[in-house]
């Protein structure tokens, strides 16, 4: 005879199954967005995805917050200033709890000369009024020649 509190702990966990899928999907799919809007200097987007009280550590050790890239948003972009497109690999997501989650990747920024650079990024992201927001993200550069 199975245990009824057994039945109930796997019933619940069955069913957290695919919310945690749809979590997962949902993260992916930001950071793709995320990552296309940056790549087009999108202001939209940029709110959209950090959160009000966002810490952000560049990879030049600055420390910032969100406003400080939206007014960096709102600047007219330098027409020869070289621009680079943004997109991620080795995407690890790791939900940890129902509206906390940690988002590792690779950025890879190809500019328009065809050379790419690498980055190292973590985000954690919390939901807020029921959306995903980055509330503190850490990118580090992968030096030149390094493997990554």
């Amino acid at each position: 005879m199975i245990n009824k509190s057994v039945l109930s702990l796997a019933l619940l966990l069955l069913s957290a199954v695919p919310a945690f899928a749809d979590d997962h999907s949902e993260l992916a799919g930001l950071v793709d967005e995320f990552l296309q809007g940056a790549s087009v200097n999108d202001a939209d987007m940029h709110r959209r995805f950090w959160s009000d009280d966002l810490v952000y550590t560049s990879s030049s050790g600055a420390r910032y917050g969100k406003q400080k890239i939206l007014a960096g948003m709102s600047e007219a972009p330098d027409p020869d200033e070289e621009t680079a497109v943004y997109s991620a690999d080795q995407v690890n997501i790791r939900l940890l709890a129902d509206d906390v989650a940690v988002v590792t990747f690779r950025l890879v920024a190809t500019s328009s000369d065809d050379s790419v650079d690498y980055f190292l990024n973590t985000g954690v992201f919390e939901r807020i009024d029921g959306q995903w927001q980055a509330s503190t993200w850490q990118a580090t550069v992968v030096p030149q020649g390094a493997s990554h």
